[in-house]
């Protein structure tokens, strides 16, 4: 039998989306009310969207089983007003279009850090839903719909978020989440929007020199963290190829790593895993120092979730999708792989991965093939956020852990950035 979920659980990972259902249930009511109040014509993204959807019988057939699919009682069906939730993909449509102008804002109730994401968040758990957004059209499409968004967000329009009222980042409650923020990033409060050109540049702001010092720069046998982000999984002995896609969702090398010729140096290596938060740094640096091998962008889905986390499991839906699915993305999302060949010989080849999950789609790698690079230089950035990234070692490395006492998994916490993650042995 399929368990009532709880409202109060903080499934919310790296605090993209609100920990309360009934929060988000509440913003995606209110999105509702403002959409139907003011229609407005559709962008010519969403258009093009519309046309693909009605164009394509799979495509249609698809986008109408997963509202269909989506169980007809609470909380799925009806929103705490007792309105319906988004039941079709017309409606679906009109939401999406009115997010292209529209800058999130701070909420100490609750952060909607992911707009889309909580639009699709029921659609995405039903088999219609896993169907679609694998379908590579779909996401062909997803993906101008992205970077038209990408266009706002980049643009002088997105700062009316960036002020000191109850809903602006620099607010007294937003300023709790991210303490030591005018001493730890390069801002300046003298200035309007503390010096920020635009939302994306507020969220890929940099750190202050010396703000996150380098453990140990001069011993190669150090490993220092990649990202500011929290530990997510860390597995040994991977398989070439595996069912990525069950509950354990195993990491897949060949799958992860776009069937690079490179993938056969990692089968039975080691991978681990770890997720950005909504309030933290979200460049990536490198973890080691070498030379870069290889640097490109493979792409691939936005929002599809494992199928063990949708309403298939019999403990009901991820609420949160794609938490829950983090393992399962490195071998479909969207993501940036830069090869490092590393000066310690006991390391050698290593692989870092970004991997964008849902609105995080854009992966920029900031360095080139043949560049060397020191331990702690700047590999590359997520636009729009941050997401989870992997370090993938052959199996020849003795590597040792310290996660500073946590288990991996969506209850830890950030590691700093440029700290030790791991020693050669």
């Amino acid at each position: 039998m399929e368990k009532v979920l709880d409202v109060n659980i903080p499934y919310r990972v790296g605090q993209w989306l609100s920990s309360d259902q009934l929060f988000l249930e509440n913003w995606i009511q209110n999105l509702i009310d403002e959409v139907d109040r003011n229609p407005k014509e559709l962008h010519p993204v969403i258009e093009d969207f519309k046309k693909l959807i009605e164009g394509d019988p799979e495509i249609y057939m698809f986008f109408h089983m997963m509202f269909e699919q989506i169980p007809h009682k609470p909380p799925y069906f009806q929103t705490p007003t007792h309105k319906p939730q988004v039941r079709n993909y017309e409606h679906m449509l009109l939401l999406l279009n009115a997010i292209m102008t529209k800058s999130p804002e701070y909420n100490n109730t609750g952060l909607v850090g992911f707009p889309i994401n909580a639009i699709l968040d029921w659609p995405m758990g039903t088999i219609g839903g896993f169907s679609a957004f694998l379908n590579k059209r779909v996401n062909q499409q997803l993906k101008k719909i992205l970077n038209e968004w990408a266009r706002f967000l980049g643009s002088s329009d997105s700062c009316y978020v960036l002020n000191d009222s109850k809903n602006g980042w620099f607010g007294r409650a937003a300023m709790e989440q991210m303490p030591n923020f005018i001493e730890e990033y390069k801002c300046d409060p003298e200035e309007p929007d503390y010096g920020f050109t635009s939302w994306d540049n507020f969220f890929t702001r940099e750190f202050r020199k010396g703000a996150r010092p380098i453990a140990e720069p001069d011993n190669d046998n150090v490993i220092v963290n990649a990202c500011e982000s929290a530990p997510y999984k860390i597995a040994r002995d991977v398989k070439i190829r595996d069912r990525f896609w069950i509950k354990a969702q195993p990491y897949s090398l060949d799958h992860m790593l776009a069937e690079d010729p490179l993938t056969e140096k990692f089968v039975g290596g080691t991978i681990y895993q770890a997720f950005l938060s909504a309030f933290s740094y979200h460049r990536w640096h490198s973890p080691v120092s070498g030379k870069v091998v290889k640097a490109y962008v493979t792409e691939g889905s936005y929002y599809s979730e494992a199928l063990s986390e949708g309403f298939l499991n019999p403990n009901g839906p991820d609420p949160a999708a794609p938490n829950n699915s983090q393992a399962y993305l490195t071998e479909v999302a969207a993501r940036a792989l830069i090869f490092i060949e590393a000066d310690n010989p006991a390391i050698g080849l290593m692989c870092f991965m970004s991997v964008g999950m849902s609105e995080v789609s854009t992966n920029e790698i900031t360095v080139y093939e043949g560049q060397h690079v020191n331990k702690g230089d700047q590999l590359g950035m997520f636009h729009f956020g941050g997401s989870t990234h992997c370090l993938i070692f052959r199996p020849e490395v003795n590597i040792e852990f310290d996660m500073r006492g946590q288990t991996p998994g969506l209850e830890s916490h950030n590691i700093p950035i440029n700290s030790q993650i791991a020693r050669v042995k």
